[in-house]
């Protein structure tokens, strides 16, 4: 029964198809903002990339240390 319905959803989910494809112009022939940065080309630097690396190094300073991993005083001693 479970591969049944495994089965008809494997069929459901092929015969659903592809998306349709988006157009690259519009009608009144105004490129849009992302038209338009795609087209000029990648920028020289990533700055999102670059402050990401930074925020990630960042988090190295949140590492809490102990003077000893293997010991941890319990309540009870």
């Amino acid at each position: 029964m479970r591969i049944r319905w495994m089965l008809g959803m494997l069929v459901a989910a092929a015969l659903a198809g592809p998306a349709a494809q988006a157009q690259d112009t519009n009608e009144s022939g105004v490129r849009t903002e992302t038209q338009e940065r795609l087209r000029s080309g990648p920028p020289d630097i990533s700055w999102f990339d670059l402050l990401g690396a930074l925020g990630l190094l960042g988090l190295l300073g949140l590492k809490k240390e102990h003077g000893e991993d293997s010991y941890h005083p319990s309540s009870v001693e």
